[in-house]
């Protein structure tokens, strides 16, 4: 089920009795999780409420049999359970080992057995989520796929970040167009958590009937740290080095640590490196940044930023980056000197 056909069920009162809900958009997948609690009702900790995770995942079994005493139905919230792993190789022999007599399983296999045999009893008394970061195949994902419901919360991509922020807006009644909302996007980041908090704070600022301009989204928001390189190295292959290091200032100012700023643009000018080579060989960009579906739109930018410098350049200003974070290491320079010492050489 996809995260669009999850909230549109979720927005009646009819509960499934088993939900596996996974992936990097947590924002939206804790947005379900609420409206789950919500259309529940009540919830009494220890009584028709259980939270589990891999510490305690071992009584889920004896949770799930436990009656909700004066309430109808139990909420059970499984988190980070583990239980959606693979089992290592030197405990998958362990188990073949003590399965000669067919009486041991693995708890994955005891639990999902368990759901299979009991599905009918769930299903009047128990609503189930499993809450993991990511998932391997297993007979319990089998199991709730067949029996329940799994979604996939992976990152959004620009057009389904789009819609969902111009349906914000007009709620709001607040206008912004097809080009801003691209660029409110590229500057902000991807995560939904800050691009909702991003696009409140502009609605409040234009206030009800304004439009959302670029010029607001440059004045308020707070760019991602991705966006601002790609200031900076517009900067710097433009040979503005009065602004490149402005930009670096204004990151500092705003307490971004000097480290991380290293390592973000080494990384960056590492893809652009990247970009070139594959450009040269004729091989696909995107594939070669190994960028995600959300992240597509920045291969133009990349092939764009590629244009400025040439290859041995960039060789050049990698290997001076891996110097300074060598040298600093060692106490024989100072970060922040040291990395306005390179942006300089550049121009």
């Amino acid at each position: 089920m996809t995260v669009e056909e999850l909230e549109k069920t979720l927005k009646t009162d009819n509960l499934n009795s088993l939900y596996l809900l996974y992936g990097e958009e947590t924002f939206l997948l804790e947005n379900c999780v609420k409206k789950i609690k919500k259309n529940f009702g009540e919830l009494i900790n220890g009584i028709n409420y259980i939270q589990i995770d891999d510490k305690n995942v071992d009584k889920l079994i004896s949770d799930i049999e436990t009656p909700a005493f004066g309430y109808p139905k139990k909420l059970i919230i499984v988190r980070n359970s583990g239980l959606f792993k693979k089992e290592t190789r030197g405990r998958k022999k362990e188990v073949n080992k003590e399965k000669k007599s067919h009486k041991t399983e693995t708890l994955q296999e005891k639990i999902s057995l368990y759901i299979i045999e009991n599905i009918e009893v769930i299903k009047e008394t128990l609503v189930i989520i499993f809450i993991e970061q990511e998932i391997e195949s297993n007979d319990l994902q089998k199991t709730i796929q067949k029996l329940g419901i799994v979604c996939d919360f992976e990152r959004l991509k620009p057009a389904q970040i789009s819609k969902r922020l111009k349906a914000i807006c007009t709620a709001y009644k607040v206008k912004i167009d097809d080009r801003t909302i691209g660029y409110f996007i590229e500057t902000c980041g991807t995560s939904m958590m800050n691009l909702i908090n991003e696009i409140r704070k502009l609605i409040e600022y234009v206030g009800e009937n304004g439009t959302i301009t670029t010029k607001d989204i440059d004045k308020l928001s707070i760019k991602e740290l991705d966006s601002v390189i790609f200031d900076l190295t517009d900067n710097l292959g433009q040979r503005k080095i009065t602004e490149a290091l402005q930009i670096l200032k204004e990151l500092l100012y705003n307490k971004e640590p000097i480290q991380k700023i290293l390592i973000t643009l080494y990384n960056h000018l590492k893809k652009i490196y990247i970009t070139m080579l594959a450009e040269e060989y004729k091989v696909n960009v995107a594939e070669a940044l190994n960028l995600k579906p959300n992240q597509m739109f920045l291969t133009t930018k990349y092939k764009k930023q590629a244009t400025y410098f040439n290859k041995q350049e960039l060789r050049n200003i990698l290997q001076q980056l891996r110097d300074l974070d060598y040298k600093t290491k060692q106490g024989l320079i100072d970060i922040n000197i040291g990395l306005e010492a390179i942006l300089c050489m550049m121009a």
